[in-house]
């Protein structure tokens, strides 16, 4: 950590805890070993009056499970006092990897499985922590944030319920639509976006980037996109460009109007090297036709991009891209399950956000604002001066 960052100077809200649910474990541990580095590092003043109270520890994970009944009932422990804590409860709702028995059968936990796995560790807090903040990377129900016909607004009553049951501050990473925050006005939403850590990857282990508008482009895949690449684009002072979806409006498939066509609109991509960005990869269809497109419009290196890799129908489509050039690399983050053959293939670097979260943990827990890491602007001027200078980044 830079010696220039000193929130730390302030006191804390309360002695500081992590609950990662199972389904966060490996990220929360993570977390957890920056936060006992850290705070076993600084020489602060006055550590020893009850204010800073176990500041330093061994451990800042509560000690805690989620035990299911035969007949699939579950219920949330916790085996230490929280009173006066600090809460920072972490929740992975991707995560299909958990299985639990339903009557002798073995069941995938779903989405629904872990938010209520998430409210029953909240009730047995049962109102005793100082403040309670939920870290859920991938915003629970956030695909079906607003209301076509009759139609059931879940995640807006989703963050009713935990505001309700005492949460103070929700923490998600690249929100499907922002405005979902509405829901709750009065309490804390955070919507943070690693833009930072995906140029500081793909300048680690890209192959020759040039970053000047004659060599380099940043595409969003869609029209929703366009405001995360507008500031990716800008940052690296180089073109966007973006796909139009056709869709049938005339007929549903899965639910949605399927896309007839991805219409690419933006300047000359030949020759240059293309930076896809987006919020999710779910069965990757769209993703690869755009750069399918891409490549028949002749272009370079393509580096695909996305905050959290679903990969709902399995890699192979991936490889055989690959295989036929239609992307150099991608990259998605640890924020939420990665099915380990996702390690093996060639073309795939693991974004870590884990230092990035519990320096945000960090310093909320000392009730200081987070403003500044959540605007990278200059960090990702750092790290291009470094590129630039040929230094390691």
């Amino acid at each position: 950590m830079s010696n220039s960052q000193n929130y730390y100077d302030s006191l804390p809200v309360g002695r500081l805890g992590i609950i990662p649910l199972e389904s966060c474990s490996e990220l929360g541990r993570k977390v957890n070993e920056y936060l006992v580095r850290w705070r076993k590092e600084r020489e602060l003043e006055n550590t020893h009056t009850i204010a800073y109270n176990d500041y330093t520890r061994d451990t800042f994970i509560i000690d805690h499970s989620t035990p299911r009944f035969g007949s699939g009932e579950g219920k949330g422990i916790l085996n230490e006092s929280v009173r006066g804590d600090d809460l920072y409860i972490m929740v992975d709702v991707c995560n299909y990897s958990l299985t639990y028995s339903l009557f002798g059968n073995e069941s995938h936990m779903s989405p629904d499985d872990h938010f209520q796995d998430l409210k029953r560790i909240i009730g047995a807090v049962g109102g005793k922590a100082r403040r309670i903040s939920v870290i859920m990377p991938f915003l629970y129900e956030s695909r079906q944030e607003k209301r076509n016909g009759r139609e059931s607004l879940d995640c807006g009553i989703a963050l009713q319920e935990l505001t309700n049951m005492g949460v103070e501050n929700i923490l998600t990473f690249d929100a499907h639509d922002v405005r979902v925050q509405n829901a709750i006005p009065l309490y804390g939403f955070e919507n943070i976006q690693p833009n930072y850590q995906f140029i500081k990857n793909i300048l680690r282990y890209g192959k020759d980037i040039k970053i000047d508008k004659d060599h380099l482009m940043v595409i969003s895949p869609d029209e929703g996109g366009m405001k995360r690449s507008i500031y990716v684009a800008n940052n690296l002072g180089v073109d966007m460009g973006m796909f139009y979806k056709r869709r049938d409006y005339r007929r549903i498939v899965g639910g949605r109007n399927p896309i007839i066509a991805h219409q690419f609109l933006g300047s000359d991509v030949s020759g240059k090297d293309m930076i896809i960005i987006d919020d999710m990869i779910s069965s990757g269809d769209s993703i690869l036709e755009v750069a399918k497109q891409l490549k028949s419009l002749n272009a370079r290196n393509i580096y695909l991009c996305a905050t959290f890799g679903l990969f709902t129908n399995g890699l192979e489509k991936f490889d055989e891209a690959y295989k036929q050039g239609y992307f150099t690399q991608l990259f998605t983050t640890n924020l939420i399950y990665q099915r380990p053959e996702l390690f093996e293939r060639p073309y795939y670097h693991d974004v870590d956000l884990s230092k990035y979260v519990a320096l945000i943990i960090d310093t909320l827990n000392h009730d200081c604002s987070i403003g500044d890491l959540l605007n990278p602007l200059t960090r990702i001027q750092k790290v291009l001066r470094k590129y630039n200078n040929n230094e390691p980044v």
